[in-house]
């Protein structure tokens, strides 16, 4: 599978116009195969067939060459009607005034009228009139007509021992008449069914397409499994979902991911239980799945739709961080109104020069503390305040090294003290630019803060890549410290945890909560004895822009 499934939609002919072009050239080529049909039969009968007299026994000579030489024309007709030049009039007014004359010319080598031959003329004017417009076709009976009785009036002239009949040239005449009329009433009757029927076909291949499309295009992954569980469908969304494992199409279901088999299997036997979170190893992505029948039938298949769990988290964010807000505000009028009489009778006091040694420090905790509560409310009321994300397309190359510049003059750092590794240069990612500034700029203090210098003065390292499977940008923020222990390093994430006795416990929490909501993950990781780093695992490009 690639993108090109669900980015390139085929674009079908939708005109009415286009369609009565199909329906108007396949006759055309289906009558041109019976005129070859019947050029071929009639030279087999002239030409094994001598001895009985069938045909052509008043003229042989010129049965045999009318033969031939409408042979030729029908075969080169077939090779025009493919190219479609010249025009389609053209050549349906050439082959049916072909037919006319070469059947007349056979019908005169073969004894005039009594031959039975002048009822292909009937033939030939029904072929026509169903092709052309209703004067052109009566044009055509006229025609076929005049040389029905010019040729019994040559057998009158030249006196030949053929027998002669008006009366049946006339009667003939007038059922082409007839057949032109009647077959144009049910050409019409047929081009608009053709028609019809031709854009109803457009508009369903038009339908079947949009569906596809729409399909491939949805955020949620669609999976179509039959009786026996052989995948028939899947879509672009669930295919990076479960990893990209191989080309899925008519796979069982259990080679794409057993574990969904096996739930599919309990939902199958009527298990009540709720299904469980499956978790991909190769991308570390969550999913919920949910099942549905496509059929009452026992043999009818299954359709199963996949949830990224890190998107309905992202939702719960939202709303966890709206209630954060509410109850922050409502903390920040009942206590920030007392703290700031807390912190000013505190300055008052130690404004008092009869305060003994022991008493002005009591006065320094006050002050420390209020502050210290400040902050936290401060950083508290931030995540109240914080508006969405606005995600914008960022060039991260270039963004960095605006970024790293900023740092290295606010903290007063060589530009070589701040290493930058991009690959490749032209990486774009979508996140909310100045909310990734403030994760950024954050852990970058962190770990300017227990970094160690290296030997080429190094002290942190910005890195950014894409992984291979499945391909997904990444920014790692490396420090040279110490790093994180392993007993503590599930739980930086929690507001409130911090090792700094002066630290709120909030700026890796709030940096984790902007990069959810930026459909980003942020983790921690050892890398080695001299690294440690953070990792900012961008939203898959693909499903970024996706249409629903």
């Amino acid at each position: 599978m690639s993108d090109s499934a669900i980015s390139g939609m085929k674009h079908p002919v939708t005109s009415r116009g286009a369609a009565n072009h199909i329906v108007a050239w396949r006759p055309l080529h289906f009558l041109n195969i019976y005129r070859l049909t019947l050029a071929s039969l009639f030279l087999t009968l002239i030409v094994f067939g001598r001895e009985t007299n069938i045909l052509g026994h008043e003229n042989p000579t010129l049965f045999f060459t009318v033969c031939v030489v409408y042979l030729a024309i029908s075969g080169l007709s077939f090779f025009t009607i493919r190219w479609e030049r010249p025009p389609f009039i053209f050549q349906v007014f050439f082959q049916v005034t072909s037919d006319i004359l070469a059947i007349t010319l056979l019908m005169h080598a073969s004894g005039g009228l009594h031959s039975g031959l002048g009822i292909l003329l009937i033939v030939a004017i029904a072929g026509g009139s169903l092709l052309l417009a209703r004067k052109s076709a009566i044009l055509l009976a006229a025609v076929a007509t005049m040389l029905l009785l010019l040729e019994q009036g040559y057998i009158v002239i030249y006196n030949l021992p053929l027998e002669e009949s008006f009366t049946q040239a006339g009667m003939l005449g007038a059922i082409m008449f007839s057949t032109a009329a009647m077959a144009q009433f049910l050409a019409r009757r047929v081009r608009e069914t053709e028609a019809l029927a031709a854009q109803r076909g457009i508009d369903l291949a038009n339908m079947e397409q949009l569906a596809e499309y729409i399909i491939q295009r949805m955020q949620t992954g669609i999976i179509v499994v039959d009786v026996n569980r052989r995948i028939r469908l899947i879509n672009e969304s669930a295919w990076h979902l479960l990893g990209m494992p191989f080309s899925p199409n008519d796979r069982s279901l259990e080679e794409l991911s057993p574990a969904l088999n096996l739930q599919i299997g309990e939902w199958l036997k009527g298990s009540n239980l709720p299904t469980e979170v499956i978790r991909v190893p190769s991308t570390s992505v969550q999913i919920a799945p949910r099942f549905a029948r496509l059929g009452r039938d026992e043999a009818a298949g299954t359709l199963i739709f996949l949830e990224d769990t890190a998107a309905m988290h992202q939702q719960a964010q939202q709303l966890k961080l709206a209630s954060l807000g509410r109850l922050t505000a409502s903390i920040a009028h009942e206590i920030r109104n007392p703290l700031g009489a807390i912190s000013h009778a505190g300055q008052l006091l130690a404004e008092s020069t009869h305060l003994d040694p022991s008493e002005a420090r009591m006065t320094q905790i006050i002050r420390d503390n209020t502050v210290r509560m400040n902050t936290v409310i401060e950083n508290v009321l931030q995540l109240s305040r914080r508006q969405a994300a606005k995600p914008e397309d960022i060039v991260l190359a270039s963004w960095l090294r605006n970024f790293a510049d900023e740092f290295c003059q606010t903290y007063e750092l060589g530009l070589d003290e701040v290493k930058l590794e991009i690959s490749p240069a032209d990486l774009v990612v979508r996140f909310d630019p100045n909310q990734l500034h403030q994760i950024v700029w954050n852990l970058c203090q962190n770990g300017l803060r227990y970094t160690k210098p290296r030997s080429d003065g190094a002290k942190l390292l910005l890195r950014s890549a894409i992984k291979e499977e499945p391909p997904t940008p990444y920014l790692e923020i490396v420090d040279f410290g110490e790093g994180i222990s392993g007993e503590i390093s599930d739980q930086v994430f929690e507001p409130f945890f911090t090792t700094e006795p002066k630290g709120t416990g909030l700026g890796l929490y709030i940096a984790r909560e902007l990069c959810e909501v930026n459909s980003a993950r942020l983790a921690y990781h050892r890398v080695n004895t001299l690294e440690s780093c953070f990792v900012i695992t961008f939203a898959d490009p693909r499903r970024t822009k996706a249409i629903m």
